[in-house]
């Protein structure tokens, strides 16, 4: 029979700290240190003293130079596979306790594309009136950036327009998204009721970057109806484009959600045009191979009850 004293179980213990951890996850994920003192809101020499503490304890290296990041050694991806999995336990435990709290208290994770800026806290408000002990966790960040954090079960729940095919996920489409036609208001077509659409083709489009719902579904749309437009510029935010087309660099085809209830006070219109608007969805997406947390389930189950019949 072994016996194991207190002392003894403590040493076997992780001598790593959960802020060592989380700083080595998004280095790892990120594939850099600025990146990762970026979105961890730290300093960038912060995270490399935890790095450098990590690997002390560690003893091998973690990380290995390439080009101008990094990439992981075999004991660093050994260890990522632990710090998700230990985060994988953590949540099942928070789970636990926000069951015992009847609701009282936990942690709802969400992140949303930079869309939903515009109508997202409006979507939580109200939860959050009805669970005032559940701390919401929010992040907005492009698609592109909202798809890796769902791969790395980074959130429970993902607010975008178009769900990854690559993931096993389900969706719930609550919120309808218009994607209207925009120009400056002095353009010759922002008295237009009903323009053709066969006028876009050729057209200077500006575009959100590569990756984005908006742009996928604008230009999947328009092919699908033989209008080839001419991209123009490509921004990477909503406001910057449109600024630009305020200015009149060209037009673009954005949610309205973006606009306020007068364009023209922002020296936008939007353009009548067959066909337009676009009719899109916002959607709740979340991992379907992944059991969903109990604040995350009643959250959506909020949702489902907010949405007229």
């Amino acid at each position: 029979m072994i016996c194991m004293t207190a002392s003894t179980q403590t040493a076997r213990l992780p001598r790593a700290t959960f802020s060592q951890l989380r700083t080595f996850e998004a280095v790892a994920r990120l594939g850099g240190v600025t990146r990762a003192a970026v979105s961890l809101h730290l300093a960038q020499p912060t995270v490399s003293v935890q790095l450098r503490e990590l690997t002390a304890l560690v003893g091998v290296e973690l990380v290995a130079p390439a080009g101008r990041g990094i990439q992981l050694t075999e004991a660093g991806r050994a260890l990522l596979a632990t710090v998700r999995a230990i985060s994988g336990e953590w949540h099942a435990f928070e789970e636990t306790v926000q069951s015992l709290a009847g609701l009282h208290k936990g942690v709802l994770r969400v992140a949303g594309v930079t869309t939903t800026e515009y109508f997202i806290a409006q979507v939580l408000k109200p939860f959050h009136a009805l669970y005032p002990g559940i701390d919401i966790d929010l992040a907005i960040e492009n698609r592109a950036a909202v798809v890796r954090r769902l791969e790395h079960d980074l959130d429970d729940i993902a607010v975008m327009m178009l769900p990854p095919t690559h993931l096993a996920v389900d969706s719930y489409a609550f919120l309808d998204n218009p994607l209207v036609l925009i120009t400056h208001v002095g353009h010759a077509w922002a008295a237009s009721r009903r323009m053709p659409l066969r006028r876009l083709d050729g057209c200077p489009l500006l575009m959100r970057e590569p990756g984005s719902g908006t742009r996928q579904t604008a230009l999947e749309w328009l092919a699908r109806r033989g209008v080839t437009p001419k991209i123009q510029m490509t921004l990477g935010s909503n406001e910057a484009l449109k600024h630009a087309v305020a200015a009149g660099l060209g037009l673009a085809i954005i949610s309205s959600h973006t606009l306020r209830e007068d364009p023209a006070s922002e020296g936008l219109a939007i353009v009548g045009v067959a066909g337009l608007p676009i009719r899109q969805q916002w959607k709740l997406v979340w991992r379907s191979d992944r059991r969903l947390p109990l604040v995350a389930r009643a959250f959506l189950e909020f949702v489902k009850g907010q949405r007229p019949a």
